[in-house]
């Protein structure tokens, strides 16, 4: 069995091993899926994140009928929070999506041709990277204009360079060994060696650092919208809905405090779970991040 089929093999026992009675990674898992089941609910079910068909007085106290309160505009915060949720999670898990397949492609390819291409690779992921993420991702924004595309473009150009660098690092450790040089002897095809040997080994990497991007995405997307630059009314967004409680923070506290706390459970929650992942996926080895 090759390094590659062996690293393959692994992997369903370690995603079992998952299956723990860690108490933290399970009220994480717990709270995700709680979050993800909500973000479909506001998109799936009919008139459940319609504001007009839960129209109370502007800026209620939470009660009976409306648990969260209500908006600036009466709206029900549940809906309004329901599509916030989904708005978010949709938007990062596309930006996250988009930069598993670029910082993937781009890893491999610099792992596996080496020298001056993988030099060229890390130094502008070095470049990127040294920048701050909000500046970054506003200096996207800016020049794209605000909406949800420039959130999109904003978070993939955050994320892309840190997980550039650990793929390829990881890449380079697995081009090192032995059935990836006996591969390249034997006339095997670039491509073919890439995708067979070196993808399938990093997957490990990929899955786990794409966990820690969904955190970052939701944090960027959260950023921008709160500033105004990412997604615009009348839709929402859990930045969206942060700036307004942040406008009517003593007129209606609730708004931001729902919000807020929201959005502070799913960054911990997917962070909690990628730091799990991690344990159990990534080569406890260390890699050369050079």
């Amino acid at each position: 069995m090759t390094g590659a089929a062996a690293a393959l093999a692994r992997t369903p026992g370690r995603l079992r091993s998952l299956r723990t009675s860690d108490p933290v990674l399970t009220i994480a898992v717990v709270i995700l899926g709680l979050l993800v089941a909500a973000s479909l609910a506001g998109r799936l079910i009919p008139g459940l994140n319609d504001g007009t068909t839960t129209v109370g007085g502007r800026f209620e106290a939470p009660s009976l009928a409306h648990p969260l309160g209500t908006d600036s505009l009466g709206r029900s915060l549940v809906a309004r929070l329901l599509e916030g949720i989904g708005t978010t999670f949709l938007l990062s898990a596309l930006a996250v999506l988009c930069t598993a397949v670029i910082a993937t492609a781009l890893g491999i390819v610099a792992a596996y041709a080496g020298g001056w291409v993988r030099e060229l690779v890390m130094r502008i992921g070095d470049v990127l990277y040294a920048f701050p993420a909000i500046l970054l991702a506003l200096l996207v924004a800016a020049a794209i204009g605000p909406g949800s595309t420039a959130a999109l473009a904003s978070i993939v150009l955050v994320t892309v360079p840190l997980m550039t660098r650990m793929v390829c690092a990881a890449a380079t450790d697995v081009a090192r060994r032995d059935f990836v040089t006996s591969a390249r002897i034997s006339g095997v095809a670039a491509p073919v060696i890439m995708v067979r040997h070196l993808l399938t080994c990093v997957s490990g990497t990929v899955v786990v650092q794409g966990t820690y991007a969904l955190s970052v995405a939701i944090l960027v997307e959260g950023g921008l919208s709160f500033l105004g630059y990412g997604v615009q009314l009348p839709a929402a967004s859990l930045g969206l809905l942060v700036s307004e409680g942040n406008v009517y923070l003593l007129t209606a506290p609730w708004i931001l405090i729902a919000a807020g706390t929201t959005m502070v459970l799913a960054i911990l929650a997917v962070t909690l779970v990628g730091d799990a992942l991690r344990d159990r996926l990534e080569p406890r080895e260390a890699v050369d991040l050079t």
